[in-house]
């Protein structure tokens, strides 16, 4: 285990068994859809590669740069869009995949941003969710686990761009960033 991490909150292993069970599910309700599958950067890279091995359906996939964080540990909330979809998502059925949802600012503010492109439909599948810290209101179709209200990092998750090369996702201790 990392120097910085406090405990070990959801294993290699686990990780490997939500995301089976997501991407069986991806695989039933997409079955004869024309999905495009956009990855929210960088923290959703770990989650949307398993799950694209695991998963038996073909998809195209992109990817978004936005964030309502800077450095820190709280949303701005306010979102900026850095790098967009490279490709039209108009008439398509779309997957956002998300590393952990929070304040739900940044999946609020991308659900309605591809709505207002005219895609098909627009859904959600995250790895880890926090609703304790929900600002917003936002329906999740897809949900790996509920954790609490902890700063985690590992499998993608980072604080200030470290950590997430881990394996497994482990609570920051806060001596780290406070």
């Amino acid at each position: 285990m990392h120097k910085d991490i406090k405990e070990i909150l959801i294993s290699k292993q686990e990780i490997d068994s939500i995301v089976s069970d997501i991407a069986a599910k991806i695989d039933k309700d997409y079955a004869d859809k024309d999905m495009l599958m956009v990855g929210l950067l960088k923290g959703s890279i770990c989650f949307m590669a398993d799950l694209m091995k695991t998963m038996k359906l073909d998809s195209k996939i992109d990817f978004v740069v936005a964030s309502s964080y800077a450095d820190g540990t709280e949303s701005t909330g306010t979102v900026n869009i850095v790098k967009d979809v490279s490709q039209s998502v108009e008439g398509k059925d779309i997957l956002i995949v998300e590393d952990i949802i929070d304040s739900g600012n940044t999946l609020d503010f991308m659900v309605k941003y591809f709505k207002a492109k005219k895609a098909k439909s627009v859904k959600i599948a995250t790895l880890l969710d926090k609703p304790d810290r929900r600002k917003v209101k936002i329906d999740v179709d897809y949900v790996g686990r509920i954790i609490p209200d902890e700063f985690v990092v590992g499998y993608g998750l980072d604080y200030a761009e470290d950590y997430r090369t881990l394996p497994y996702i482990g609570i920051l201790k806060e001596s780290v960033y406070s």
